[in-house]
This record gives C-alpha cells, structure tokens and sequence, in this order.
C-alpha cells in the first residue's frame, strides 16, 4: 500500500468555488457514449435538469458561464473531461474516446477567458478529466480505458511547477472513470464506492462509503459548503447527512444514461 500523503497542501482547493463553465446539452446528445445502453436521453429533460444543477451551483456561491450547445460534439456537454481548472491554471486534456479529441480545441476559448494561458498535454497521450480526482492534498488519476500512463506522467510533468502533486491509481475493472467510484469531500475524507476503498487508493483519509447498491451515489461533488448527490440514492445520504455535510439532492436520470454524473456537467474553480 502507498504512502498516505501528507496533510493539505492546499486547502479549500478541492471544495472552494467561485466560478464554474457548463455547455448546454447538444440536440445530438442521443449518439452519445455510453457503456451500458439504458436508453436514449430526453433532450427537454435533460435540458430541464442542466438547468436545476446550474441553479444549484448558483445557490451555493457558484457563478456558472454557460456555453452554447455543440451539435458536432454529442458528449461535450461533460466538460470537466476535456479540462482541469485550478486557481489560476488550466489544463487541456486529451479525452480517450476519439470521438471527443476535438472537444479541448472548442472549449479553449472558454479557459482562456477565464485564465489567460492555458497549457497542453501532449496530442499522443489520453486523460479524461474523469479520472482526475483532485484533493486538497494530492491529483490522483485513474488509469483506464480513457486514461493511459502517458497521460498520467504527462499530467504529473505538467502541474509539477505549479505545487501539485500527482499520484496515479489503479481504476478497477469495469469502472469507466476513477469518479464514477469516488468523491473528494474536502477536509481530507472522500465518499467511495466499496470496491475501490478496498483497493487501498486513500491511504490517510476519512473514508466515507456509498450504500450496497448505491454505488452510482459515488459520483458526486462538495460545492463550498454544500454536497451535491444524485438522487435515488436514500442511504448513503444519511450516512453523509450523519457525516454533517449539507446535502443537495439532484436528478440527473439523463446524463446517466450517457455514464455522466455530477462532476462531468461543470468545470469548478475559484479565481
């Protein structure tokens, strides 16, 4: 088992918002990835349910910049995989599914907007900004079909001059992106899916589990003082409503049908 990390490097940066970059879902959204096919998306429900997590994001401190849906992009409406943002720093990332290469160049305008430079990862390598679980201590990044070890190293080289450190884990088989499993809750815990907190990922923190059966709850995000959760998911809400944390419940049936969740709709930052 590795190391544990040491304690916060950087704290309030996993949880502390002030600004956010969303892109309206695309008319197209039906031809987007998926692993398992549960059905096409509702357009006007997605649409209607984009519009409540905006709102939230809003009524938790967030001020959210919309972009314009992509119709050429079914999947662009997942931003945080063609980015990370960190104070003052963006990232664009080279997605794993060939079918959103061309998402990071459309966004770029966005992030330069809001950061002024924005750096590259090499064209040869993959990360998906879902394998990227960032804490206040750490940038863990899952390898897996989306995310290779080129990519990880060449995000580690990367954020190295800006004080973040990168350390790469194991996603488990038959996990699409390490943050379908898990969540950092701020303050050093995280909420984890049973069979990646046994795979010993978060040595040093408070481990907080989603229910049995409840396994899709792992995707969620803290906003400043609030943790949003999908819903359907009744007892690992108590188990973080015993933790303390303040919960917004969220339905968010549509981007599920496409694998996405709370964290895939928003890149998140403060500056």
């Amino acid at each position: 088992m590795p190391d544990a990390p040491d304690a916060a490097l950087h704290p309030g940066l996993s949880c502390r918002f002030t600004r956010a970059i969303a892109r309206r879902p695309a008319s197209s959204i039906a031809r987007g990835l998926r692993a398992v096919d549960r059905g096409d998306p509702d357009l006007a429900l997605f649409e209607a349910q984009h519009a409540a997590y905006r709102a939230a994001l809003e009524a938790a401190g967030v001020s959210v910049t919309l972009l314009p849906a992509l119709d050429a992009f079914p999947d662009s409406v997942f931003v945080e995989d063609a980015a990370l943002c960190f104070p003052g720093l963006a990232v664009a990332l080279r997605p794993g599914a060939a079918s959103r290469r061309g998402e990071a160049a459309v966004l770029r305008p966005a992030l330069e907007a809001a950061f002024g430079t924005v750096v590259e990862l090499p064209e040869a390598v993959s990360v998906d900004g879902g394998d990227v679980l960032v804490t206040d201590r750490e940038v863990l990044v899952g390898l897996s079909a989306r995310t290779d070890a080129a990519g990880a190293a060449s995000l580690a080289e990367t954020l190295a001059p800006h004080g973040y450190r990168v350390r790469r884990v194991a996603t488990p088989a038959g996990v699409l992106h390490l943050k379908s499993d898990c969540a950092t809750l701020g303050d050093d815990a995280v909420l984890a899916t049973p069979r990646l907190a046994a795979a010993g990922c978060f040595p040093g923190y408070r481990v907080i589990e989603t229910a049995e059966g409840e396994e899709a709850a792992a995707n969620a995000i803290r906003v400043n003082d609030r943790v949003f959760l999908a819903a359907g998911h009744p007892r690992t809400a108590e188990r973080l409503e015993a933790a303390g944390y303040a919960l917004t419940i969220l339905d968010l049936s549509e981007a599920a049908k496409l694998d996405g969740g709370l964290s895939c709709l928003s890149l998140r930052f403060a500056g």
